[in-house]
C-alpha cells in the first residue's frame, strides 16, 4: 500500500508539473526589482557611451560657432560705425572746414581789393587787381545758393576742397569775364567740401548768374541746361559751347559739377550769356538782379 501511494503521489506531481505554464524569463528580473539596479545589456551601454561622446563633441562645436557669430557681429557693428563716421566726415565736417577756409580767403581778397583801391585813389582806369591763386572775384547765383562763392584759379582738389569754385585752366583754358569773348567756365563740388554747387539743379533758364570782380558786376542769364553728360565731355567748355545751342562767339559762362548727387559719375552743366555789366560803386551796391532775389 505504501509503495502504491508513493507511486500515485509521484504520478500526480509529474502530471501537475506537466500542466503548469512555462516559466516567464522576466520573472527573475521582476522578482529582483526591489533588490537593486540591474546591469544593462552590453549593446545599450555602448549606445549610451556613443551618445555621451557625441554630446561632448557637440558642446565645444556650438561654443565655437557662438564665438564666431559674436566676432562677426562685432566686426559688422564696427564697420557700420566706421562707415557712419566717414559719411559724417565727408558730408558734414568737410563742409565746416571748407566754409571756414573759404570765409578767411574771401576776407583776404576783399581786403586786398580795398587796399588796392586806396592806392589807386579810386581811379577807374586802373585794371583789376587780383592774384588768381588767392581769388579773382565772387559768384552770385540766387537760384542755386545764398552763399557768395569765391572763385580761384584751377579745378584741382587742392583748390575746390577749400569751399570755392575754380575756373578751368585744363584741359580747356577758361576765358575771363572781362575778355571780349570766350567762355568763363567754372567747377565746384556738389557734395562735401563746401558743396557750393549743390543746388545747381534749381537754376532755370532766365535766372541771373552774376560775377563780381574788384570793379565790375558781370550779369549773365542762364539760357541752357544739360542735366547729364560724360565727365570727359570737354566740348561743353568750348569758347562757343555748341551743345548749349550757341552758334557764334560771345561772352558765355559755364557752371559744371558732379551728378547724380553724392556721385561723380556724370556732369551737370548750366550755360549763361552775358547780358550787361555794371560798375561797382563805393558801397559795392549789388545790381538789381541780386537785390530782387533777396
Amino acid at each position: 500500500m505504501a509503495e502504491r501511494a508513493t507511486g500515485t503521489a509521484e504520478a500526480a506531481a509529474s502530471e501537475t508539473a506537466a500542466q503548469a505554464p512555462p516559466e516567464d524569463p522576466t520573472s527573475t528580473t521582476t522578482a529582483n526589482a526591489g533588490t537593486g539596479p540591474v546591469e544593462p545589456a552590453a549593446g545599450a551601454a555602448d549606445a549610451d557611451a556613443d551618445g555621451q561622446a557625441r554630446a561632448g563633441e557637440a558642446r565645444p562645436r556650438r561654443r565655437r560657432v557662438a564665438v564666431l557669430v559674436g566676432v562677426v557681429g562685432e566686426l559688422l557693428i564696427t564697420a557700420g560705425l566706421v562707415l557712419a563716421l566717414f559719411v559724417a566726415y565727408s558730408l558734414w565736417w568737410t563742409n565746416v572746414v571748407a566754409n571756414q577756409e573759404a570765409s578767411r580767403d574771401s576776407d583776404a581778397v576783399r581786403d586786398q581789393w580795398a587796399a588796392a583801391e586806396d592806392e589807386s585813389g579810386g581811379d577807374d582806369d586802373q585794371p583789376p587787381v587780383f592774384d588768381p591763386e588767392d581769388g579773382i572775384g565772387f559768384l552770385h547765383v540766387p537760384a542755386m545758393t545764398d552763399d557768395v562763392i569765391l572763385v580761384k584759379e584751377g579745378i584741382g582738389l587742392d583748390v575746390l576742397n577749400g569751399g570755392v569754385a575754380g575756373y578751368y585752366d585744363t584741359p580747356v583754358e577758361s576765358a575771363m569775364p572781362w575778355d571780349e569773348e570766350g567762355n568763363f567756365s567754372l567747377a565746384a563740388h556738389r557734395d562735401g567740401h563746401g558743396a557750393k554747387f549743390h543746388g545747381i539743379d534749381q537754376i532755370e533758364e532766365g535766372d541771373p548768374i552774376v560775377f563780381e570782380s574788384s570793379d565790375t558786376w558781370y550779369i549773365y542769364r542762364a539760357f541752357a541746361i544739360l542735366p547729364e553728360t560724360s565727365r570727359y565731355n570737354t566740348a561743353v567748355l568750348n569758347a562757343i559751347p555748341e551743345e548749349s545751342g550757341a552758334t557764334e562767339a560771345g561772352r558765355y559762362i559755364t557752371l559744371t559739377t558732379c551728378t547724380p548727387v553724392y556721385t561723380s559719375r556724370y556732369r551737370y552743366v548750366v550755360w549763361g550769356e552775358l547780358e550787361r555789366t555794371e560798375r561797382v560803386d563805393a558801397d559795392r551796391t549789388p545790381p538789381e538782379e541780386l537785390r530782387a532775389a533777396d
